[in-house]
């Protein structure tokens, strides 16, 4: 370690790395350290993929737009930074939820959580599958456990609970939000862990997601009162807030966007990093939250950082459309709906946002969020914006009957944008941990690629990444 103040540094500015140096810059602050600490970001601004764009009274967010009330990194943070005031829920008048069948819309039945049936008579009622499917799911009930706990796909795994078209017409659309993926090559461990420990607790997954449903009374009492009702949860000014919180309270920290990283190597017990504008610098510690492809690059030094790059990401757009209310042929009523691949259709789902959301657009206005790719659908980014708004709005006149021309429309494309964990993903990224730790001591990589892609996921990960590296201080 150096003898002189140690210098820190993360590169990549979005929610992980912002997370990081918050948490690393709090706990060497409570410990009395003296340091110096860089945040180095690529891109002009920092916040990743957090966009919130004020256009017209409307508040649009053209990367995520929420956050799942139940993970507690996220709200922990909103109260860290005194932002809790300032969190908002869903409209509990729409509460509804819809899935395409053969180009209609039908309600998902109550008491679907995470596409899981937790209430039988509901769900034997529902037009979505048929008599045979059904009962093919009720098995679930009897069938027993699997004996080994290696990993699997996730889509292995909830057809062999609860059949193909359980997985096909609800559980898979539903999930294909999260990680836009195929289930059939998504691991189990690394995206829904939850689910297989209920199998091994319970035998079976629906009455496994009964049980946790008794639990979620006590997950949201860390919550706000006045969003504890709410399954999802953002900012009522949006996701903004978030970013511009940690940025206000990291305002004696360096922190440098437009500066691109192309090397890092050991350089003694420190590391040395080479910037693309050819200058380097030594640092003490280093966290590194950039998409995993990019990481790898960094990383070429380290043989291990291979299996990075074997971590595929999926392209994904949104279309948000306004449009005055009195426009809409149909009831505000719902927050939106899924579509299946099966549909044939251009979009993957839409979230009625400005029903779902009541900050989101101004009294006689609404906002539409239509999601275009999913992996197996990625010919999109050759279409022009026109031809994505032209797609989607044909799309919503066969579901909806809406004819009107929207206000104005915004398209957003987040190119390779979500990590694909593989089977044995976990596996694998605790051997390159492993290997890191030797070639690279004081070195961390972490970020969406790794252990979740949701935003608690990334704030947790940036917290563990921070400890970790103000322990290695320690040692």
């Amino acid at each position: 370690m150096s003898t002189q103040t140690p210098h820190y540094m993360i590169v990549g500015g979005g929610i992980t790395g912002l997370s990081a140096a918050y948490y690393l810059k709090k706990r060497l602050e409570s410990e009395g350290k003296s340091f110096r600490l860089s945040i180095v970001e690529k891109s002009p601004i920092f916040g990743g993929k957090i966009h919130t764009l004020e256009r017209d009274g409307f508040v649009i967010e053209k990367g995520p737009d929420s956050f799942l009330a139940r993970k507690r990194p996220i709200i922990d943070l909103a109260y860290d930074l005194g932002l809790e005031n300032e969190l908002t829920g869903t409209n509990p008048a729409a509460k509804k939820t819809y899935i395409v069948r053969q180009g209609k819309l039908h309600r998902m039945p109550p008491g679907l959580v995470l596409g899981i049936p937790t209430q039988m008579t509901p769900f034997m009622k529902t037009g979505l599958i048929s008599p045979w499917g059904k009962v093919r799911a009720a098995m679930d009930l009897m069938k027993p456990k699997r004996e080994a706990v290696t990993d699997e796909s996730l889509g292995h795994f909830l057809e062999r609970r609860l059949g193909k078209e359980v997985l096909e017409r609800i559980v898979e659309p539903l999930l294909a939000g999260i990680y836009a993926g195929d289930t059939f090559k998504l691991s189990l461990k690394a995206t829904f862990p939850q689910f297989g420990t209920m199998e091994q607790k319970h035998r079976s997954l629906i009455l496994g997601m009964m049980a946790s449903r008794k639990n979620v009374s006590e997950e949201s009492a860390h919550l706000p009162a006045h969003v504890r009702n709410s399954v999802f949860v953002t900012f009522k000014k949006g996701l903004q807030t978030l970013v511009s919180g940690l940025l206000e309270a990291l305002q004696a920290v360096d922190l440098r966007s437009g500066e691109g990283v192309a090397g890092i190597k050991k350089a003694g017990r420190q590391t040395e990093i080479t910037f693309e504008d050819g200058h380097s610098e030594i640092v003490d510690g280093l966290i590194l939250t950039t998409p995993t492809h990019q990481s790898a690059r960094m990383l070429a030094h380290v043989p291990a950082a291979s299996v990075l790059q074997n971590i595929d990401y999926i392209s994904v757009a949104n279309v948000i459309m306004a449009f005055d209310r009195k426009d809409i042929p149909f009831e505000l009523d719902a927050s939106g709906f899924l579509v299946p691949r099966s549909e044939g259709l251009t979009i993957t789902a839409c979230t009625l946002t400005s029903a779902k959301w009541l900050h989101t657009a101004p009294d006689g206005k609404v906002l539409l969020r239509c999601y275009i790719g999913r992996s197996g659908e990625q010919e999109w980014p050759k279409l022009s914006d026109d031809e994505l708004i032209s797609k989607a709005r044909e799309d919503i006149r066969k579901l909806l009957g809406l004819e009107a021309k929207p206000l104005f429309a915004e398209v957003t494309r987040l190119m390779h944008s979500m990590p694909q964990y593989p089977v044995g993903h976990l596996e694998q990224l605790a051997q390159f941990r492993d290997a890191l730790a030797v070639s690279l001591p004081g070195v961390f990589v972490t970020g969406a690629g790794f252990h979740g892609v949701g935003l608690p996921d990334c704030i947790r990960q940036g917290k563990e990444a921070a400890w970790q590296l103000a322990d290695l201080n320690e040692a």
